[in-house]
């Protein structure tokens, strides 16, 4: 039995304090509020720095590239495959999850793979690159160490590998991304090197334990959630979470929302009041706010009405958003040149004038924030 219905309004409110979208966290250091944001989507590597400025008051992008070079954070394939920016000290779990759930299966056929010699093919590539290196160097090891050791691939698992270059198995969360040697952080890292902790490791978390530690996150960075949004995020099925959810056990409450679907969450944690303030926020493409439910079911954040405003389906991607009262209100696209940076806003409903003048302050933040040594700010705005 649930514990009570829970409105979408309060899902906002709650998602927004929970996220540091309410009030940005003040005091907090970086890899504390990565933590808290639950792993930062970074296939687009310019909104990582938006993403945590957008949350953390008095942000400076060299926090990042700072806490990234000492190894404090990193940045890998996990969840569903794609690349987020998490803390070293999570990442063992999350990649743990990660393979438990069939998320980082790299095989492209359906021939048997015998575990040990999974591991030798794995623990070769690990051990290669304990030093950075670039797609093409770890392709061509890859292709040799096969070749070298024949039987390990079936010669249709190793032909399709060789079709796609072996990304499939080199972009998997045993390696994390890097820049090349002497490179910047503040450009998308190409290269990559060995994990903190290989998931195939005998020191690697317990797979039963990374699962409940995962959905644990889940709920404190994006709660209430329905198990068919876990599965969304965690990139697992609905039958595979049922087990994990039993296991929390008393550490699980449950909730209504407007639909009648149950969502569940840890009853150490509070629902944010409906009537609680939100500010204008911009967030960057990708955003995890968009991304950590179940596609039909996130209009605690995203009205429908605007859905395919915001993602665009030819190419997968997710622009960044505007937010006004809780809600996304419109879309971003921030250019520059040499002397000016320009954000323009295409607004989906017309503010009023105070919230208006509250967005082109927030746009203008962001522009001074992204292109520091620019001349002159410009705001755009449609709609």
């Amino acid at each position: 039995m649930s514990d009570r219905k829970v409105t979408n309004r309060e899902l906002n409110r709650t998602l927004l304090a929970r996220q540091g979208l309410l009030a940005r966290w003040e005091q907090r250091s970086v890899t504390d509020a990565v933590e808290a944001i639950g792993a930062i989507q970074s296939q687009n590597w310019a909104a990582v720095p938006v993403a945590l400025w957008s949350r953390l008051a008095g942000f400076s992008a060299e926090d990042l590239y700072e806490a990234l070079r000492d190894g404090r954070l990193v940045t890998g394939t996990l969840l569903r495959r794609t690349l987020h920016t998490v803390t070293a000290r999570q990442h063992p779990e999350y990649a743990a999850a990660a393979e438990a759930f069939g998320a980082l299966d790299w095989r492209r056929t359906k021939a048997p793979l015998a575990p040990k010699e999974a591991v030798r093919l794995r623990a070769a590539l690990v051990e290669y690159a304990s030093t950075a290196r670039s797609g093409t160097e770890l392709a061509r090891f890859l292709d040799a160490w096969v070749t070298g050791n024949p039987g390990v691939l079936d010669e249709q698992e190793a032909a399709a590998q060789r079709a796609k270059e072996w990304r499939p198995v080199r972009t998997s969360c045993d390696l994390v991304r890097v820049p090349a040697d002497g490179g910047s952080w503040s450009r998308t890292p190409q290269h990559q090197r060995a994990a903190p902790c290989p998931s195939f490791r005998p020191a690697a978390p317990d797979a039963d334990e990374a699962q409940r530690v995962s959905v644990r996150r889940h709920l404190t960075a994006f709660g209430p959630a329905g198990i068919d949004d876990l599965a969304y995020w965690l990139g697992a099925k609905v039958t595979q979470l049922h087990p994990v959810l039993q296991q929390l056990g008393d550490e699980l409450c449950t909730y209504d929302d407007e639909s009648g679907r149950t969502l569940y969450d840890l009853r150490a944690l509070d629902i944010t009041p409906a009537e609680a303030a939100a500010p204008v926020r911009l967030l960057p493409a990708f955003d995890s706010t968009l991304l950590a439910y179940a596609p039909t079911r996130r209009e605690r954040i995203l009205p429908a009405e605007y859905r395919d405003l915001v993602y665009v389906k030819a190419n997968l991607q997710v622009k960044p958003t505007l937010l006004v009262d809780g809600l996304v209100a419109g879309t971003w696209e921030l250019k520059a040149t040499r002397k000016e940076a320009v954000l323009a806003v295409r607004l989906f409903a017309d503010p009023a004038g105070e919230c208006r003048a509250r967005v082109a302050q927030e746009c203008e933040d962001l522009a001074r924030f992204t292109y520091p040594d620019a001349v002159t700010y410009a705001v755009k705005m449609e709609g």
